[in-house]
């Protein structure tokens, strides 16, 4: 049997009473007796009428959804970011509609497209790995769609951005990996045009510079799809391995990269941290339990959600167009375990 939701004319015809009548009576009109409005309510509340979200938002010129778009909600950076958005979704009245791209381009596009045709009143992106050209985007921007980029973000739409300190985690991971002793020091990365890839290896450059470490340009691995296809990630660990003289630690600068390299090296039973020690972006809950305990750079995930939401509500609401924008950079922390520290 399908269910049909009671609507304002239902009640208007079960109480004989006109529909601008109920309408008003729920809307506290003081144009309404107390009496009436006590019998409408109570029939309403008793036959669980709930007002119809699409006609409030024709009258509003708001649909009251934000869609957020992201790789994958599986990793643990981008399911704790989500967490923080809905929770100032939710106080503010809003739905969220969350898409995947799985690190497609053509995905981010069809998924983009789909929520726009659903009258969204804002979008929050965090851009796929195959992103170069962000053209969808910018149409939507120029039609005046409010839109707040995190994490992986663009210079070449003026908005708001949320990203985390990637220079900074980089830079701390890399001197704490010279601090132990290590100077033949790998990185394993993302896509070379990410925001985030060429944050993080700046500052990992930094730290081997200021520590008069030379930059072995074959100790940098890019993994396009960001450790969504581990085959990608098996070959850089392999290509690393293979080297003479090779790495002694690695910086992995993505949550999936770090978890895909630490599990590969278990495979391939290289001791961690006696033959390669490693350190990496990661939210994992689990680090600490890994075997050995994982060393990871910690971004407040959380924090960055809901610091966006805030944002793009802001850009949504707002009263005069807004033409000055923030770029928010949240700290990281190093949470140093086992995997990165020189047996003693």
């Amino acid at each position: 049997m399908r269910y049909e939701a009671i609507t304002i004319k239902d009640i208007a015809k079960a109480l004989n009473l006109s529909i601008s009548t109920v309408s008003k009576a729920l809307r506290d009109s003081y144009e309404i007796s107390e009496d009436t409005k006590d019998m409408v309510k109570a029939y309403a509340r008793d036959h669980n009428y709930k007002p119809n979200p699409i006609a409030q938002s024709l009258k509003k010129g708001l649909s009251k959804s934000i869609g957020v778009v992201v790789c994958n909600i599986d990793n643990h950076f981008f399911s704790q970011a989500i967490n923080g958005m809905e929770v100032v979704a939710g106080s503010r009245g809003y739905n969220v509609i969350i898409t995947q791209t799985h690190e497609s381009f053509e995905r981010e596009v069809a998924n983009v497209r789909h929520l726009s045709s659903r009258s969204i009143d804002g979008l929050i992106v965090s851009l796929s790995a195959e992103t170069e050209d962000i053209g969808h985007f910018k149409q939507l921007h120029d039609q005046g769609l409010p839109i707040v980029f995190f994490d992986r973000v663009t210079p070449e739409i003026k908005t708001h951005t949320v990203i985390s300190g990637n220079f900074k985690g980089a830079y701390d991971a890399t001197l704490h990996l010279v601090a132990q002793g290590y100077t033949r020091i790998a990185q394993i990365t993302s896509a070379n045009q990410l925001s985030i890839t060429l944050e993080r290896l700046e500052g990992y450059r930094q730290a081997l510079a200021d520590s008069g470490i030379p930059l072995r340009d074959e100790y940098v691995r890019f993994c396009p799809h960001g450790g969504m296809i581990q085959a990608e990630t098996e070959q850089a660990i392999r290509g690393l391995l293979a080297l003479d003289p090779r790495p002694e630690a690695i910086l992995t600068a993505s949550d999936r990269l770090s978890t895909t390299t630490f599990s590969l090296l278990k495979e391939m039973q290289v001791a961690i941290p006696g033959e390669m020690a490693i350190v990496g972006f990661t939210n994992s809950v689990s680090a600490h339990i890994f075997d050995p305990p994982f060393s990871a750079i910690m971004q407040p995930a959380f924090d960055m959600g809901k610091q966006s939401m805030e944002l793009l509500v802001q850009l949504i609401e707002a009263k005069r167009p807004v033409t000055e924008f923030e770029r928010r950079v949240l700290d990281v922390e190093l949470r140093i375990r086992a995997s990165s520290q020189r047996a003693r």
